[in-house]
């Protein structure tokens, strides 16, 4: 028979069984010592390599913990500081950073550790693994953002968090909707952490048919010759090697005020973020509403090479296949510019490019490179006709496995998608858990 259901009077829960509660985060903390209570303001002078694991924002997953980071502090800094412990099996939310109010439950790794101020810690008489699959609905995490503030950094103040109602079913229940969600999430997650390493494996493929076609051709055997550059290796005997500026002009981007730049107008900007998966994504870009002279030759053409001067994700690329709007590079944003086209896009698409680039970094913050970086860079160079021959080959050879990618890549947003949805149904009660046998 149909459960008897009530309206929980919470939007995002809609109804809930008629035997259930709905309760703030605050209440559901039982006597237990710093029960609901943050973590400690720690900075960074204080952290060290040994001692007393510190654990920040970034250990706390959506659901799960993540092993990042190796911060610690001293037994001296821990009484000095007063600090609080929290433990093994402790649930955990995050106040900082998307998805807010996320949890997770602390692994056995260490005996006690010590939590970056913006993590909430909640010991609780109730399941930790119900309460933790709660805080993965969408509905709850977007509740928390809404409250969430700041300008540079948004976070939830505690109180807040603690004023956020959830569905609470009977602890017996409570443990089935764990159990039964313990054992259907990990089989998503195993197709999905399985569909993922896929992924990773085609974009080796997809990076060892460039580099081979890009360096060595795709013609039968034929004379070689060392290259005398160590990645290189041989390369055929007609080739020749010179530096990238023998065949490039570059552009580098120009620094538009940010009070010029508009969420909506007639030019767009191109920002480093607009550079996506060897194209530029003109979905989210800002824009201005004036294109002077000065500004023409920033302006980006049909067989540009577009490249990231620097960042986390320097030396990524896209290529200007079709004739684009008009549109403007901003700074950190460079033109690569060659007759050569296509085939100088595959050569500085292989990892040796993205090497040479971190090596000039030399392990700083902010990785970046230069005009000079990017002209003093060698190149092998077929014969034109062979030049136009590769690129075509790997035009085809590219975008047959970056469609395999893409569906592969689906599939893991649909699977997550499924596994949010699950959980709402059950931790919602919308459907009953199976007894547990």
């Amino acid at each position: 028979m149909p459960r008897a259901m009530k309206d929980s009077g919470i939007k995002w829960i809609g109804f809930i069984p008629a035997e259930w509660t709905i309760i703030k985060i605050k209440h559901l903390c039982n006597k237990e010592k710093n029960s609901f209570q943050d973590g400690d303001w720690i900075e960074s002078p204080f952290i060290t390599n040994e001692g007393i694991r510190y654990l920040t924002t970034g250990n706390v997953g959506d659901g799960i913990f993540k092993r990042q980071g190796n911060g610690h502090i001293s037994e001296d800094t821990f009484a000095e500081l007063n600090c609080k412990y929290a433990y093994p099996n402790d649930l955990v939310i995050s106040r900082l950073n998307a998805p807010y109010g996320r949890a997770c439950i602390l692994p056995s790794d260490e005996k006690e550790y010590v939590l970056a101020v913006d993590i909430v810690i909640l010991r609780t008489d109730h399941d930790k693994r119900y309460l933790c699959y709660l805080m993965q609905c969408q509905g709850y995490q977007n509740t928390v953002q809404d409250e969430a503030k700041g300008t540079t950094m948004k976070r939830i103040s505690r109180t807040n968090l603690g004023n956020i109602y959830l569905p609470i079913a009977p602890l017996e229940e409570q443990q089935r909707i764990a159990d039964y969600l313990d054992g259907e999430c990990a089989r998503i997650d195993s197709i999905v952490e399985k569909t993922r390493a896929s992924i990773v494996e085609y974009k080796k493929l997809k990076q060892a048919i460039i580099t081979r076609a890009v360096t060595k051709g795709m013609r039968p055997a034929r004379p070689m010759k060392d290259s005398g550059i160590e990645w290189l290796g041989e390369i055929p005997a007609d080739w020749e090697i010179k530096k990238l500026k023998t065949c490039i002009s570059f552009v580098n981007g120009f620094a538009f005020e940010s009070s010029a730049l508009e969420k909506e107008g007639i030019f767009p900007v191109i920002r480093i973020g607009d550079i996506k998966n060897g194209k530029v994504d003109f979905q989210n870009t800002n824009f201005i509403n004036e294109a002077t002279v000065l500004i023409e030759q920033f302006r980006i053409k049909k067989d540009d090479i577009l490249i990231a001067m620097s960042g986390a994700t320097v030396g990524k690329l896209a290529y200007i296949t079709d004739e684009p709007p008009v549109s403007f590079i901003n700074q950190r944003v460079g033109i690569i510019r060659s007759s050569l086209g296509k085939f100088i896009y595959y050569y500085l698409s292989t990892d040796n490019f993205l090497k040479y680039i971190l090596l000039l970094s030399d392990g700083t913050a902010q990785p970046n490179i230069s005009t000079k970086n990017i002209n003093d860079y060698y190149v092998v160079f077929p014969p034109l006709e062979e030049q136009e021959e590769i690129a075509a080959y790997l035009d085809g050879k590219t975008a047959a496995i970056d469609s395999l990618i893409e569906k592969k890549g689906r599939l893991v947003t649909e699977l997550e998608r499924l596994k949010k949805s699950l959980i709402f149904e059950y931790v919602t009660g919308k459907k009953e858990a199976p007894e547990r046998t």
